[in-house]
């Protein structure tokens, strides 16, 4: 029995992973159309054309994203706005725009039914 559940984390810890690494994909392609939209002005429609195709539907289905016509808008959108990956998710980046929103008198909207920490718990803010 304890061969089984090992070998059940280990699987488990090997999805992780590969999810991980094509996530990874997914940020570089991003980060890809960004600069064809800074070079050319076609990052969006980049994007969208790579989210569409065979490889790039399989990709982010690897990575654990439902390849639809709502996620190709929202990377079209995510590219359009021309911020870096790296940018994005940097803790940085989210105190500036909490503090711009609360500077506009708008509420803070957390992640809370998006994004989860590893505990369970919601994200602190």
């Amino acid at each position: 029995m304890k061969d089984f559940v090992d070998g059940k984390a280990f699987t488990n810890e090997q999805g992780d992973r590969a999810r991980k690494l094509f996530s990874a994909v997914v940020l570089a392609a991003l980060d890809d159309a960004i600069q064809d939209d800074k070079r050319y002005g076609n990052g969006p429609e980049q994007i969208a054309r790579w989210a569409r195709s065979r490889d790039g539907c399989e990709v982010l289905s690897c990575a654990g994203i439902d390849p639809n016509e709502r996620v190709v808008s929202g990377l079209m959108d995510f590219v359009g706005k021309g911020i870096r990956t790296s940018v994005a998710l940097s803790r940085e980046e989210s105190e500036r725009r909490q503090q711009a929103k609360a500077e506009l008198g708008q509420p803070h909207v957390s992640g809370a039914g998006l994004f989860r920490e590893p505990t369970g718990q919601t994200p602190s803010t």
